[in-house]
């Protein structure tokens, strides 16, 4: 029997997971909690302290094994304000909508994109805004605190020492400047810079876990706390485990809540060629280099799309019904218009849902998969993808979309890998960077159908680019 060398710590936006390796990189024991949403001051908040409560309760299930590393990977657009070895200021939930006062404020102090490659998204998914909302709603609460990214809150609370780290400043905050590698004007001007807790790499060791921790969980006093990354960023440092994707030209769709296009561009990539409006962004990696992404919904929007039905679309058992239902869709030019999840993606102005919405529930779920495809082919479109796509996590499953997504790009070779463990196979990445993932990278096939014509009738009916 092997034993546990290291647990992930994943936080998720809906979804908190935490996993235990063996030091040969495979994994050993899962566990999963859903995440609540909190309402505090009248300001919806991250639920911190359940999931705090999650994490310490599965480590002391895995005390039996000799862990020597822990390693946090958590969602963006978040941050704890903390003084005095304590939270002074919770962090609020990204979907929380700040006043429009605020909003307008804000608006016009914040970074240009040219410079940070953050566009201006809507709530508080830019994390700059909730500190400026943080900062003129709860002063008492910020002033003189100390700010800890979210990844790195997670790091801090095991180990009692406060960092920040690049992957998680450097994804659509407005508060940091990839070219230069350095803090962005607003949070320079605003005083944030001087307020962010020191930085860190990735894979630094922060310190070990805390004593009355070990004591409460049963783990040894000697484990190792990692800064941690980034939760999209160790995605891709997982498919970077890969040797058809390692060194080459390819892109990463990392599906879950939320879908998210990285690039691993080989040649400079210039921000100008981003599209700021259609929910494009510079991501940051562990190495500081510039990752251009395009982003949307995509696992929420298939959800409220399904939500009647009892069964996902990436449940292996439907998967031939699913495929034998594409061509229904097609006879039927069943389609889902964008957006579903208002102000994201790249048809952020869009009010979308069904046109055709068929009655059988096979050809829904096959629909919805074939909205996702359509959408994320945009997504790619929008980086400059070309060459190699890998499509990583849950949506990887779902044999529609990722055939779609085939059949869109013919001369992209795309492929799937591992579904449900990738994020925190490229945590355990940070320890040892020599590990590969195992098995192989299986390389998709398209469609039996023609998928040209539905598409080009998708496109005509959004009246906005392809």
């Amino acid at each position: 029997m092997q034993s546990g060398f290291a647990v992930v710590v994943d936080i998720g936006k809906t979804l908190s997971k935490l996993t235990l390796w063996s030091r040969e990189g495979e994994i050993l024991e899962r566990f999963t909690r859903p995440n609540e949403r909190i309402v505090e001051e009248g300001v919806a908040r991250l639920d911190e302290s359940g999931i705090a409560g999650f994490v310490l309760d599965s480590l002391a299930k895995v005390s039996d094994h000799p862990v020597e590393f822990i390693v946090p990977v958590a969602h963006g657009a978040g941050a704890v304000a903390i003084k005095d070895g304590s939270i002074t200021h919770p962090p609020f939930d990204y979907e929380a909508e700040p006043p429009e006062e605020i909003v307008s404020a804000y608006r016009q102090i914040r970074a240009p994109f040219a410079e940070t490659g953050s566009p201006a998204l809507p709530a508080g998914l830019n994390l700059g805004m909730q500190l400026y909302w943080a900062d003129s709603k709860f002063p008492e609460q910020t002033k003189g605190a100390t700010l800890v990214p979210w990844t790195q809150y997670w790091a801090w609370l095991l180990s009692g020492v406060a960092a920040s780290e690049v992957t998680s400043l450097g994804c659509h905050t407005d508060l940091w400047d990839p070219v230069s590698g350095d803090f962005s004007s607003l949070a320079k001007q605003r005083g944030w810079a001087d307020r962010f807790a020191p930085l860190r790499k990735a894979n630094d060791v922060l310190g070990t876990l805390r004593p009355e921790l070990a004591a409460k969980t049963g783990l040894s006093p000697d484990v190792k706390i990692l800064a941690g990354l980034h939760d999209s960023n160790a995605a891709l440092l997982a498919a970077r485990g890969f040797a058809e994707i390692e060194d080459n030209e390819a892109t990463i769709l990392s599906t879950g809540t939320w879908f998210i296009a990285m690039r691993l561009a080989r040649s400079a990539v210039d921000l100008a060629d981003l599209p700021e409006s259609r929910d494009c962004l510079a991501n940051v990696d562990p190495f500081g280099q510039l990752v251009p992404s395009a982003r949307f919904m995509g696992g929420r929007e298939i959800e409220s799309l399904i939500q009647i039905d009892t069964r996902r679309v990436d449940i292996k058992p439907d998967q031939p019904k699913l495929l034998e239902a594409v061509a229904d869709v097609f006879t039927q030019q069943a389609f889902v218009l964008p957006t579903l999840s208002a102000g994201n993606g790249p048809y952020p102005d869009l009010a979308g849902g069904w046109v055709r919405r068929p009655e059988d529930w096979y050809a829904r779920r096959a629909g919805a998969c074939l909205y996702a495809a359509l959408v994320a082919n945009t997504a790619l479109d929008l980086v400059g993808a070309q060459e190699r796509l890998l499509v990583e996590g849950r949506f990887s499953e779902a044999e529609v979309f990722v055939r779609a997504l085939a059949s869109l790009r013919p001369g992209t070779k795309v492929y799937v890998a591992n579904a449900h463990n990738d994020v925190s196979f490229g945590a355990m990445r940070l320890i040892d960077p020599s590990l590969r993932p195992s098995g192989e990278l299986r390389q998709v096939q398209p469609l039996d159908e023609d998928i040209s014509l539905y598409a080009a009738a998708w496109h005509a009916q959004l009246e906005v680019p392809a």
